[in-house]
């Protein structure tokens, strides 16, 4: 049986992944700010109070898993904000950058000990943070956040490579959820059953890819 530990993990794509991950018969490690009912009934172990943007809050986690083995990472907690040219607001840049950015590395990095040879780190990101598909402009925060955290995603390929750890950036689809206003062209379920499908097919080999949940590779 495989350990999984999932950020975000009280709602949407993150609540998702949680129940197709339990289904499946892995042991499930929810984190999130604050938990849901939903979660609850899932009767996964929760680790509620963590913000991905807080050093001790991390850390604490970190100190309460202890020495367990982590087979599967997923990073996806995440934040949408919606500035426009005519509408910057520097402070929601900046906590998107917190969020999108900074938190999926401050968890990666707080996590190292529980990760060895063979496990795998997702990092649900964006195509809005492809340079060469960005075709319509707006978005900064959201957009260059994401961007930033596929370099960073890269670096850890690089990184984690030596240690028998493999990487994937992993852009779920545009998806109904919460953070979307419910639009989109797919159920959280069905980016779920996506996501884990490029997860479980990820080698050292291909560490470090940009992926669509569908399986098609994204420009950079």
């Amino acid at each position: 049986m495989a350990t999984a530990l999932v950020t975000g993990a009280n709602r949407g794509i993150g609540l998702e992944l949680c129940r197709a991950l339990r289904a499946r018969g892995d042991a499930v490690i929810a984190v999130c700010r604050t938990g849901s009912p939903e979660l609850e009934a899932l009767g996964v172990r929760i680790e509620a109070g963590v913000d991905v943007t807080s050093d001790a809050g991390v850390a604490a986690l970190a100190e309460r898993l202890g020495g367990v083995r982590l087979d599967l990472l997923i990073n996806n907690a995440g934040i949408l904000q919606r500035e426009s040219l005519d509408d910057l607001d520097f402070d929601r840049i900046r906590e998107q950058f917190e969020v999108n950015s900074l938190g999926p590395l401050r968890v990666t990095h707080a996590l190292l000990r529980n990760l060895g040879e063979g496990s795998k780190v997702g990092l649900i990101t964006s195509r809005m943070g492809s340079i060469g598909d960005n075709t319509s402009g707006s978005r900064y925060g959201y957009r260059m956040s994401k961007a930033a955290l596929n370099m960073a995603g890269v670096s850890l390929a690089h990184d984690l490579r030596p240690r028998g750890i493999a990487v994937a950036l992993l852009h779920p689809g545009h998806v109904r959820t919460q953070m979307t206003g419910r639009t989109g062209d797919l159920e959280p379920a069905e980016a779920a059953a996506g996501l884990l499908a490029r997860l479980d097919a990820l080698t050292l080999a291909d560490s470090g890819g940009f992926w669509h949940s569908r399986g098609e590779k994204l420009p950079w």
